[in-house]
């Protein structure tokens, strides 16, 4: 398909900058992936009230670790340095990492970069589009990873961190409040751009279908007779990577580690052989399923790989039957993604829907859910 296809006009204020007061307090979009273009606006606390019965809700618990690091060349120089993974476990306060890079200019490999804490970097090698390799050095007494813990930045995705400074798409200004939401008490983003069930670090951009879920609402939907399994998948900088081909079918997506507890794939095959649904909490999670079943013969099973699946319009779904997931990009593959599962034209009417609303979207907006099972 042509990328212009997945073209919709969303106006700047529509941006979420900041997270709703309470998780659960976002709204909630409800359309139905196969029939009519109607759709019920309600609460994500009201969630429950939509779900199939006795649904399998599949979350991905990866977490979110603070990759952004901020430091200098001996020459004053700032550098930014986004670790994007980790290529070999810490031996004697040394850690081998892959990175995205800005301010390097034209230096050349062994270059070194001094961090907050002592931490220091040596760059090993460069390749395309900021692309490094780094080896990272901590102080005697320290380790890599307790530094980068303390002294690292949450990687918030670009157009957030446009939104509270006021920048608008296109150019232009805006005040920090009308780009998302009261710009009145202070957030933690250590704690807001993390989903409550996170646990396995190693992602640099939260699953964000999942922020809307408390602890609560988690035990409730439970206490209602639905079920929930985990999955891992670990984001990587490519979800905010543009699409740059005319033809969506020559894009290619970055691969990404996943992993499937054996726990978690019988839960699916008790599922699927009772007529119940598979509710994917997020396009990491339809990623992974998905992924996981083309591997075989459509049965997803337990065990651990690497996956650049690229779902567009066309795709068979072979697992998920309906999804929880937030508003998206224009042109990005995650709306590709959502257009595949319940087509392109029905989503886009349903996102004209929530902008007369008045919905957020993107990371920290509003969601929606696309039932698929009766």
């Amino acid at each position: 398909m042509d990328v212009t296809d997945f073209d919709f006009f969303l106006p700047p204020e529509r941006i979420a900058a900041y997270p709703a007061a309470r998780r659960d307090a976002s709204s909630l979009l409800v359309m139905d992936r196969w029939k009519g273009d109607g759709v019920t606006i309600s609460n994500f606390s009201k969630i429950g009230d939509f779900l199939p019965p006795r649904s399998l809700l599949v979350l991905n618990d990866t977490r979110v670790f603070p990759a952004r690091l901020r430091g200098s060349k001996a020459t004053g120089a700032q550098i930014e340095l986004l670790l994007t993974g980790k290529v070999a476990a810490e031996t004697h306060g040394i850690e081998e990492w892959e990175a995205l890079a800005r301010g390097l200019g034209r230096s050349r490999s062994g270059v070194e970069v001094a961090f907050p804490g002592g931490l220091r970097a040596v760059i090993t090698a460069r390749g395309e589009r900021g692309a490094v390799r780094a080896r990272l050095l901590a102080p005697a007494g320290e380790t890599v990873t307790g530094l980068i813990e303390r002294i690292g930045e949450v990687p918030l995705p670009p157009y957030i961190v446009a939104a509270r400074a006021g920048h608008l798409p296109g150019g232009g200004t805006a005040p920090v409040a009308s780009a998302g939401t009261p710009a009145a008490a202070p957030i933690d983003d250590r704690e807001r751009y993390q989903t409550v069930y996170a646990r396995s670090s190693g992602a640099v951009a939260a699953p964000t279908a999942g922020l809307h879920f408390t602890e609560d609402l988690l035990a409730a939907l439970g206490d209602a007779g639905h079920q929930v399994a985990r999955v891992t998948l670990h984001v990587g900088p490519g979800t905010f990577r543009p699409v740059t081909v005319e033809d969506t079918s020559q894009h290619v997506m970055d691969s990404e580690w996943y992993t499937v507890p054996p726990e978690t794939a019988a839960a699916i095959a008790e599922a699927r052989g009772s007529g119940r649904a598979v509710v994917a909490v997020g396009t990491t999670v339809v990623r992974t399923l998905e992924a996981a079943a083309r591997a075989g013969d459509g049965t997803v099973r337990a065990g651990e790989g690497r996956t650049n699946l690229f779902l567009e319009p066309g795709a068979v779904f072979h697992v998920v039957t309906d999804l929880i997931t937030n508003f998206h990009l224009p042109r990005s593959t995650l709306l590709m993604l959502v257009s595949a599962f319940a087509g392109r034209e029905r989503v886009l009417v349903a996102y004209g829907e929530a902008i007369r609303a008045g919905l957020r979207f993107y990371s920290y907006g509003d969601s929606m859910f696309i039932r698929g099972t009766p």
